[in-house]
């Protein structure tokens, strides 16, 4: 009895404990929380249903992949129906296609083999020109048989171009020169103790209607995981957007006595995910970044340095960490707690694919 204990409980994955099932959320901003694990026809039926979606989520390596195993296979799918053609029309067996028997209608100019019917499907498809070969308009079934290539062939390019343009402006990829300071730190501003964290823009256009919003995740004893919805605010904004995005800015939460990070600190067992939305100022694109702060992130009696014109001068990656250089910052006021606790509902989620687990 006592084994099958231990069994259960190390098969049930603390979600915020063990080394690999750690994070909800990367540095970097990926996502590391899935639903319920299906099984491999499941898996591959989800595929299907949501092609498009399953096509962005590829990498970029298997996207082209994808774009040149699509054509060749759909060239080779009709050079093999153009051979068929010629071959049941007995095309194949005339020995000069200059000067076809009297009464043999040729389908298709030329086409003498399979290498000649690949050529021919190439050529239609990407419309460089016949030459030589070309379908007999006295031929019907050539004639449907040029349409079909032509409407499935203008299809898949359709396709294909779409997913092409839908990768490149998707939101995410564009966000690498939005930077999260790697560390949150807690200080004293104003005579209140609160939680930073800084955002740095190295694109090389500024971004309006800078909106952030935070998620502290929980896990209780049982590996429950509760969310609860923090505000964090910029100078004397409050919750509104911050119009303009060109230096540094640093955002703050103060930890007041009904701050549900006063109790989360205390547990040393939480999460901060925040998420980062603006605005591209001439276009109106859309800009969408995410990071996350575990408890060993967060420096206490620390602060920010001040960005200076020196600061400034650096345009690369490296040069602007110095945005995010901290320096010590005592902490004289009392830090209250409160152990209030909110009804939450429960999801079904999993973490790095190992364990079933509820989200509140």
């Amino acid at each position: 009895m006592t084994s099958t204990t231990s069994d259960q409980k190390d098969t049930s994955c603390p979600l915020m404990s063990k080394p690999h099932c750690q994070r909800l959320v990367s540095k970097d901003g990926r996502s590391l929380m899935r639903g319920s694990a299906p099984g491999c026809r499941e898996t591959w039926f989800g595929a299907l249903r949501d092609m498009w979606g399953t096509w962005l989520a590829l990498r970029w390596r298997w996207v082209v992949l994808a774009f040149c195993s699509s054509f060749l296979l759909h060239w080779l799918l009709f050079a093999v129906l153009w051979y068929l053609l010629a071959r049941v029309n007995g095309d194949l067996e005339v020995p000069d296609h200059n000067s076809p028997p009297p009464g043999h209608v040729l389908c298709v100019k030329h086409v003498t083999g399979f290498t000649a019917a690949f050529s021919f499907a190439l050529e239609t498809q990407l419309t460089i020109g016949y030459g030589t070969m070309y379908p007999n308009a006295d031929c019907p079934t050539a004639i449907a048989l040029l349409a079909l290539q032509m409407l499935l062939g203008l299809m898949l390019e359709a396709f294909i171009t779409g997913a092409f343009v839908a990768k490149f402006s998707r939101s995410q990829k564009r966000c690498g020169g939005i930077l999260f300071s790697p560390q949150a730190v807690v200080c004293e501003v104003r005579g209140q103790r609160c939680l930073m964290f800084r955002v740095c823009n190295l694109l090389p256009r500024p971004l309006v209607d800078v909106c952030v919003s935070a998620v502290l995740y929980e896990e209780s004893d049982n590996h429950e995981l509760h969310q609860t919805a923090i505000e964090f605010s910029v100078d004397n904004l409050g919750s509104r957007p911050c119009p303009l995005f060109l230096s540094p800015l640093t955002f703050y939460h103060p930890l007041t006595p009904t701050s549900p990070l006063n109790s989360a600190t205390s547990s040393k067992n939480f999460e901060l995910v925040v998420f980062l939305t603006a605005s591209q100022e001439s276009t109106g694109s859309g800009y969408q970044k995410k990071t996350s702060y575990l408890p060993d992130e967060i420096q206490y009696g620390s602060c920010f340095t001040k960005v200076t014109s020196r600061h400034g001068k650096g345009r690369g990656k490296a040069e602007s960490m110095r945005y995010f250089d901290t320096q010590p910052s005592p902490l004289t006021l009392p830090n209250t707690h409160t152990g209030d606790t909110l009804e939450k509902e429960h999801v079904s989620v999993q973490i790095n694919g190992e364990g079933c687990d509820r989200l509140e």
